[in-house]
């Protein structure tokens, strides 16, 4: 059993590994100075999701095997064994899976949905979530006047970056709920502050990102040229001095802004698992596929305005659901409901958007 463990997941590092070569890497070359074209970037996005929906059927079929699970139920013992092992999964990860010691087969159909559609969901709500990170690097490019081919390359970086940073978060978030169950409701109450703060924000389109306090201050500390030199990225050498370039200080506002959005997005997939393998594989594979769907949005990302809210909608809800979750497991609602309400809130925003256009200033 361990070996499927340690199998099951090498799989997965080595899809995830590929697909940033692919994607960052072999892809990504200086001499071509545009950005994606909306072809290159449609058709990447959905390799991308294509790729989300591939690992939402391969762990419904595997992920018994990365806790243990015992899959053999064939015989007496295999079906006890089972059986237990699902108990202990529910007790650990509060998954609410209705289970039967007279229905072994049925028991692991059940875990291998709840697996499969949890998620799911959860790449859903990452994925949605990231879209309001994207306006806000758009913002950073479009003041630093960041041009196309030069946003591949810091985009590149953002996204390892990212991947990085959303691994450290999900590994403590999931250190912190296993010993300490009573941050769900902190992270529940978080969620409801900001889906009521995105709900009731206003856009701000003459903020200034290069005037970030953390900018100033690395301005100050750092030598910061004032033009960047063809073919450089991040620093320089001249006159035996070393400088770094204002690309260096938008790939810091990059990163700064993953981590502010990560603060709400890994609190809100707690709120739909608390299954450290489901959050940080769902968490991952939404944040890779961000390059891609920055340059497929581009400019438009103003025609889906209902978007602002319909997120706002999703902190609320998943808020909510982690501080009444005895209320809503007495009523029946399940994972499923879960999946229900987010793509409907996700659809209805999306629709209201492109059949209601936001009127041009």
């Amino acid at each position: 059993m361990e070996s499927h463990k340690i199998l099951v997941s090498l799989v997965f590092l080595i899809v995830v590994s590929g697909g940033l070569i692919l994607d960052l890497g072999l892809f990504n070359k200086r001499n071509n100075e545009s950005g994606l074209t909306l072809k290159q970037s449609g058709t990447r996005t959905l390799l991308w999701f294509a790729l989300g929906l591939v690992a939402t059927f391969l762990i419904g079929q595997y992920h018994p095997y990365l806790h243990g699970v015992e899959t053999e139920v064939g015989t007496e013992a295999g079906a006890a064994q089972s059986f237990l092992d699902l108990q202990k999964y529910n007790q650990a990860y509060h998954a609410n899976l209705d289970l039967s010691p007279n229905d072994p087969v049925g028991n692991l159909e059940s875990f291998k949905r709840y697996a499969a559609t949890s998620f799911f969901t959860g790449y859903l709500v990452e994925y949605a979530l990231s879209m309001d990170n994207l306006f806000v690097m758009l913002l950073i490019f479009q003041s630093f006047k960041v041009r196309a081919h030069e946003q591949k390359e810091i985009l590149v970086w953002g996204v390892i970056g990212a991947v990085l940073l959303r691994g450290l978060f999900v590994f403590l978030g999931a250190a912190l709920v296993q010993r300490f169950h009573f941050v769900l409701y902190g992270f529940g109450l978080l969620l409801l502050y900001s889906g009521f703060k995105l709900f009731f924000e206003k856009e701000d389109s003459d903020s200034d990102p290069s005037q970030n306090r953390i900018i100033k201050m690395l301005r100050k500390v750092l030598p910061i040229s004032e033009n960047t030199p063809e073919g450089v990225l991040f620093r320089f050498k001249e006159g035996g001095k070393t400088w770094f370039t204002p690309l260096f200080l938008v790939l810091v506002l990059i990163e700064l802004t993953d981590v502010i959005f990560a603060v709400d997005s890994v609190p809100a997939i707690f709120g739909i698992t608390t299954d450290p393998y489901l959050v940080f594989f769902s968490n991952i594979l939404a944040v890779m596929g961000l390059r891609s769907l920055f340059f497929l949005l581009g400019h438009s990302l103003d025609k889906f305005y209902g978007l602002q809210y319909g997120l706002s909608l999703i902190l609320v809800f998943i808020g909510a659901k982690m501080l009444l979750e005895p209320y809503f497991h007495s009523i029946g609602f399940t994972y499923l409901h879960n999946l229900m309400v987010i793509v409907g809130i996700l659809l209805t925003s999306i629709l209201w958007s492109l059949t209601f256009p936001k009127a041009k200033a």
